[in-house]
């Protein structure tokens, strides 16, 4: 569970509250999918067990996420099991807070990740090896090339024997479970054609007097060209998988212990010991080129640390005592002692991982057209090819005859085939590529390979992207709406004025009366007139009894000059509500205070006795992406509780203009000012605080959170900005549009490569135009189309986006 932020807001709020019993989530590593057919299968396989309320599966991460109903007896052991007797061997991924560290799970899978990239290069030097040896067969068959040995039948009926019982026997065993559980899958239609070429060969050659054709050369090349493509799919969708990798290899596995001594605690050796044995509270020492081992704070020693694997901010960060640095980063030019505040599961870089994980496996609503015929694809295709044979067979070659001499070409001239031999060859060979140039895979992978790699490019950038879901929605936001606090603004006030109503009371008096009130909350403008306080080492009297309202005030019972008063801080409608007037002199002073201030009433005993006024500064960048924004033609609003004139002066001063003005809205309204926009037909993306936004966030198209501390987001929000720098949401929207572009032109290639491939493995073209695919040219297709999408996809990082070059 993700941390909520605590970027500030004007908008007071209490604590959140409590939510009803959650759902529970399992990952499952999942492995044996090979096309969009085999994940259809185990969503399906997932989805009929009771309890489970939906299952997400990735092809590329080989990654299942259950959600289970609440308090469901689900048992995560059982839907392995399931799986695995389906076909698709399956573990339960280790938890994230996981006794043996945070992310095992994950390191265990880029452990096997790394393994198999390794192994890639044996399987590419079999697939090329089967390739040139099968086309020598191709070459003799023609008569144009005769080599002893390598052009003899007999070679090549060993050579494809030998390839389907050993580098091929995973496909053909494959294919065969899918038939037998009623899945059938991509291997079911390689194997399927890769069989029936190979035993038609085998009775042609035991049985010469039937007058067929040998053709081992032909399984033998089928094959070849599906291993080499998957191979180098394989290695495609690895560099896919950078962003994930890169963060879990950041994880710290040794961290240097010292005491809590008064002591320079950055001169202390410090003992040694595993990451996972860190505890909060403990002092640990960090030297230069070293990697932060556990979220803290440093209390002794200064140096720069490089944050950009976390913030994609390549500028390195000075930090000295009082400053906090983020496990994961990189310590550069000093030692430094930190105290630890977060470990293992909790620290901003796991919480980053598990994100990004999670983004990398919720599906894009794009991709459900492809899901949908993937689930009858396999079906199809067999059907057709059946339909195939017996088409040509007892119809297409009496009605075209001459399209046997165009179809076996030279084969007559080196086989004395009878018409009827002639006629189940080509029948045979037609519906064999049918089965083989059908492709599955492309359309399985044309949405997750370009989310795995867009939400890569954006975790590298400091850019959290929830899901693909997320992505296509930033590629329609037509208008983005700003929080004022803390988003527009640096969202740290300072106290700019205390005016005293009440002849009793000292300006000290009335801050330290104040402060004590306001220590109940940690709103930003009660972090102001607390750090006021505090500037003025004033001792503050005992508050008790605290009560806050959202959006409209706070009241505390205050121990002063010897007895409890109820006093409240708040606007004219927390006064109101309490039934506490405003005398002229307390609304004469409100009115002098400027519009770009925001001022609260300090009422003791039901009388206005004071007013506290704090200004807030215009973030520095906020100006310059605001006016990128504009000039993309977005439409750019504020919604904020603060006062109207506050809201308005803060908008200008960024370039919105004052009709696009929201002020004064309470945080359970702000959900309501969203969808009044979604109604007039915007797509909204609303940047603002975590906590208190939380339902305009979640009513949003696009949520999105600015990163605080060690808080990485609110649960409610759809994408975070780590390095808080607002440019950054151009980049997002730019990244957005272009994932999905990728995604588009991944699905058009694939329907397309379908639509025109199938017919013309069919012979649609052989009446015609004489030209027909073999089954070793349709299953090189085959290859080519799932690589062409993974390639396409990874073609997203050399393509600028925004300002990322």
């Amino acid at each position: 569970m993700v941390k909520a932020p605590s970027a500030p807001s004007t908008d007071r709020q209490d604590q959140t509250p409590p939510q009803p019993a959650a759902t529970q989530s399992f990952v499952f590593d999942v492995s044996g999918m090979k096309c969009a057919g085999c994940v259809r299968t185990v969503e399906k396989q997932l989805t009929a067990c009771e309890g489970v309320m939906n299952a997400t599966v990735n092809l590329i991460t080989e990654v299942a996420v259950v959600k289970t109903e609440p308090k469901s007896a689900v048992d995560p052991t059982d839907l392995a099991d399931r799986l695995t007797q389906a076909g698709f061997p399956s573990q339960v991924r280790r938890a994230a807070d996981d006794a043996d560290g945070p992310n095992t799970g994950l390191t265990d899978w880029l452990a096997r990740k790394q393994a198999e990239n390794q192994s890639q290069t044996q399987q590419l030097t079999i697939a090329l090896t089967l390739l040139a040896l099968s086309t020598v067969g191709h070459l003799h068959h023609f008569g144009w090339v005769t080599i002893p040995v390598l052009s003899n039948l007999w070679f090549h009926f060993v050579l494809a024997t030998v390839t389907l019982l050993f580098p091929a026997r995973e496909i053909v065993l494959d294919g065969w479970q899918g038939i037998r559980n009623g899945a059938p899958n991509m291997n079911t239609l390689v194997a399927l054609g890769a069989l029936s070429a190979y035993s038609a060969s085998v009775v042609a050659l035991v049985f010469p007097g039937l007058g067929w054709e040998c053709f081992f050369d032909e399984p033998v090349m089928l094959l070849s060209f599906i291993l080499l493509g998957r191979t180098l799919e394989q290695r495609a969708r690895f560099r896919a998988t950078d962003a994930l990798r890169s963060l879990i290899a950041l994880q710290p596995t040794k961290a240097r212990l010292i005491g809590t001594a008064e002591t320079d605690g950055a001169t202390q050796p410090g003992v040694e010991i595993p990451v996972s044995a860190v505890q909060s509270g403990e002092w640990l020492r960090v030297l230069p080129g070293e990697t932060i081992p556990a979220d803290g704070q440093v209390v002794a020693g200064q140096t720069t640390v490089d944050e950009s694997m976390l913030t994609g901010e390549s500028i390195p960060v000075e930090k000295q005592p009082g400053t906090t640095v983020t496990a994961g980063t990189l310590n550069q030019t000093g030692a430094i002692a930190l105290k630890v505040t977060e470990t293992g599961s909790d620290t901003v870089l796991s919480q980053m991982i598990r994100l990004v994980e999670a983004a990398q496996t919720r599906k894009a609503p794009i991709q459900r057209l492809a899901d949908i015929i993937s689930g009858y694809f396999t079906y199809g295709v067999l059907t057709l090819a059946a339909l195939t044979f017996v088409f040509w067979y007892f119809i297409g070659l009496n009605l075209w005859p001459d399209v046997l001499t165009s179809a076996l070409g030279s084969v007559h001239a080196h086989h004395h085939m009878t018409l009827q031999s002639s006629t189940s060859l080509i029948s045979l060979k037609l519906a064999i590529a049918v089965l083989v140039i059908a492709c599955p895979c492309a359309l399985g992978l044309a949405t997750p390979t370009a989310i795995l790699v867009g939400s890569g490019i954006g975790a590298e950038r400091g850019l959290l992207i929830r899901g693909g879901d997320v992505l296509e929605s930033l590629s329609k936001v037509d208008t983005v709406v700003f929080d004022k606090t803390g988003t527009l603004t640096r969202g740290t006030p300072q106290v700019t004025a205390c005016r005293v109503l009440d002849d009793t009371l000292t300006e000290t008096d009335l801050l330290r009366i104040a402060a004590a009130v306001e220590s109940g909350t940690q709103h930003p403008l009660a972090i102001a007139i607390q750090q006021a306080a505090q500037d003025r080492d004033l001792d503050l009297p005992t508050a008790t009894d605290f009560q806050t309202e959202a959006g409209l005030g706070v009241a505390a019972a205050v121990l002063w000059q010897g007895q409890s008063q109820t006093v409240l801080l708040g606007n004219s409608t927390w006064l109101l509500k309490q039934r506490i007037a405003i005398s002229e002199a307390a609304s004469d002073a409100m009115a002098q205070i400027s519009e770009d201030q925001t001022a609260v009433y300090v009422v003791i005993a039901d009388q206005v006795v004071g007013i506290i006024a704090v200004a807030d500064t215009i973030r520095p960048d906020a100006q310059a992406a605001l006016a990128t924004l504009q000039a993309e033609g977005l439409s750019l609003h504020v919604l904020t509780g603060d006062r109207t004139p506050v809201a308005k002066t803060v908008a200008q001063t960024v370039g919105i203009p004052a009709d696009r003005v929201i002020a004064e809205v309470l945080p359970a309204d702000k959900s309501q000012a969203i969808a009044d926009l979604q109604a007039a037909g915007h797509h909204v993306a609303l940047v603002g605080d975590g906590i208190n936004d939380a339902p305009a966030l979640a009513q949003a198209d696009v949520g999105i959170s600015l990163s605080s501390g060690t808080d990485i987001a609110a649960e409610a929000a759809d994408m975070v900005l780590m390095s808080d720098r607002l440019t950054e949401i151009s980049v997002a929207l730019h990244l957005g549009r272009a994932t999905v572009a990728k995604i588009r032109q991944n699905l058009v290639w694939a329907f397309a490569y379908n639509l025109i491939g199938i017919p013309a493995a069919a012979g649609v073209l052989l009446p015609v135009y004489g030209i027909s695919l073999s089954p070793a040219v349709a299953g090189g297709l085959m290859a080519f189309s799932s690589v062409t999408v993974v390639v396409n996809s990874l073609l997203l990082k050399t393509q600028p986006i925004g300002d990322l070059q």
